[in-house]
This record gives structure tokens, C-alpha cells and sequence, in this order.
């Protein structure tokens, strides 16, 4: 297989990991116990879940997509 045929390189894969990571991080920072019937829970409104791992997760989003838009530097263009 040659490489110079590939769409990505190394360090796109890089990007997209390193995003994926931080996508599944703000998850994580969402999750939690919730409120039920019997009691209420007031932690599922702090701050960490409703501005922070929104803000985390997005941009988690937004580093994968600059992972998928990067040019690889050793790509030769034809003449």
C-alpha cells in the first residue's frame, strides 16, 4: 500500500483521536446520578453539567472536525 495515496496522515488520525477523547471526556462530566420522586438531586444543576462539558464537548466536536479538514503536509500536487 502506498502512502502518498492515503487521504490522512498521522497526525490527522492524531487530531481525530485526541477530539474523540475529549468528546467522550464531556460525556463523561455530564453524567451522574439524577432526581427521582422520592428525592431531589440538586448537583444535576451545577455548573460542570450544564456550561462546562457542553463547552468541553463542543469543543471535543470542533477538534475532530479540524482533524478531518487538515491537509497533510507531504502531499505532492500534480503539475
Amino acid at each position: 500500500m502506498d502512502k502518498k495515496n492515503l487521504a490522512f496522515d498521522r497526525m490527522n488520525f492524531i487530531l481525530i483521536a485526541v477530539g474523540m477523547f475529549v468528546v467522550i471526556l464531556g460525556f463523561i462530566m455530564m453524567s451522574g446520578g439524577g432526581s427521582n420522586y422520592e428525592q431531589f438531586d440538586p448537583t444535576i444543576f451545577s455548573a460542570m453539567r450544564i456550561k462546562v462539558a457542553p463547552v468541553v464537548c463542543l469543543v471535543g466536536f470542533l477538534s475532530i472536525i479540524y482533524g478531518v479538514m487538515h491537509k497533510p503536509s507531504n502531499i505532492e500536487t500534480e503539475k
